[in-house]
């Protein structure tokens, strides 16, 4: 997100705001990524990832449209080892339901990628573009195309060997769709005519590493979900009857790095202090930006993205202690996708002092 695009490059000189459209059409394509995190996210919780054991980018849009077809997906499933070590005696009813959600979530990329390719075209041949935020766009869209691949690859590692996808690839791709998300927003909110407000330094600094720290939190997010962490310590404050469980116990794993991606008690005890973490910096930010300039658009949207972290912090204690019902997990991750939304929004919107 290190794009540089002023407000008065989003205007051609002397005429009205050519960027409104550009601008509700990337914000479309960043509600679409929205979405399929959410779907994804539902596709995990529902163990439904490796119901479709094939990469087939075009013609893998058609879902099966008849029960010989149906018959033959099916038949490929149960050539996995989560069928036969997890789902073994699966109904063809039971398996069309883990199906649609990973169709659904497919599908979706395939609609994000037609739904930002299209308009971006358009907008290019008719050059209305403003100057220097092509190769954004170009960057956005070759994202987009690797975001596809990743997905794959996560996939493919849930098909020998193992019951379900490595930990390591479903946190690299959420954590991609998270970055495709915010950049989208980057750029849509830098295009406006009134991008950006003056900031202190500071304000400027302490909100960029506030984007940085969400980002590594929705990281360890998808070790936890790709761990089941969120499944084994149920209990908060305490962990495992711990304020901080024992140091032998946190790295029992060698060697010691490997505690931090493979160990459920490490993984799920980083996640909840980076949560304490980031709602405590981002209520020293609220404070700070109102003690500085009471009642600027700067210190209201640092309060906003306080109680937002706040609030996800509260649900993400709910929704650990309930052992991850399916609608506090997708309401757990929504929030996360919003907390980093405003966080990018807030930092997008502030200009240098002059």
């Amino acid at each position: 997100m290190s794009m540089s695009i002023s407000g008065s490059d989003a205007r051609f000189s002397g005429g009205p705001d050519r960027t409104a459209a550009i601008r509700v059409w990337l914000y479309l394509v960043a509600l679409l990524v929205f979405l399929m995190v959410l779907v994804g996210g539902a596709t995990r919780l529902t163990d439904s990832g490796l119901s479709i054991t094939e990469w087939k980018p075009v013609t893998g849009a058609i879902p099966p449209l008849s029960e010989s077809d149906w018959a033959a997906e099916f038949e490929k499933y149960r050539q996995i080892p989560e069928y036969d070590l997890v789902n073994k005696g699966m109904t063809l009813e039971e398996f069309k339901w883990i199906y649609g959600w990973e169709w659904g979530h497919r599908f979706l990329g395939r609609l994000i990628g037609v739904v930002f390719a299209v308009p971006f075209l358009w907008f290019l041949l008719a050059r209305r573009i403003p100057k220097g935020v092509t190769p954004s766009l170009v960057g956005l869209f070759v994202l987009g195309g690797l975001q596809g691949a990743i997905g794959w690859w996560m996939v493919k590692s849930g098909l020998v060997d193992r019951v379900d996808v490595s930990q390591y690839r479903l946190a690299v791709h959420l954590t991609t769709a998270s970055i495709i998300f915010a950049a989208i927003l980057w750029v849509a909110r830098r295009l406006a005519p009134d991008a950006t407000t003056p900031a202190a330094t500071s304000a400027r600094l302490f909100s960029s590493l506030l984007v940085v720290l969400v980002l590594v939190q929705i990281f360890l997010g998808g070790l936890v979900a790709g761990l089941d962490a969120g499944l084994t310590y149920t209990t908060w404050p305490l962990m495992d009857g711990h304020w901080i469980p024992p140091r032998e116990n946190l790295l029992v794993v060698d060697p010691a790095w490997r505690n931090f991606f493979e160990n459920v008690l490490t993984v799920q005890f980083d996640h909840r202090m980076s949560a304490y973490l980031i709602v405590a910096l981002t209520a020293l930010h609220a404070f700070a930006e109102r003690a500085r300039s009471p009642g600027s658009t700067v210190a209201l949207r640092a309060q906003l993205l306080f109680f937002l972290a706040f609030a996800q912090t509260v649900l993400g204690i709910t929704t650990l202690v309930t052992a991850v019902p399916l609608g506090l997990g997708l309401a757990h991750q929504a929030t996360a996708m919003l907390v980093l939304g405003v966080a990018v929004l807030h930092r997008a919107g502030m200009g240098a002092r002059r």
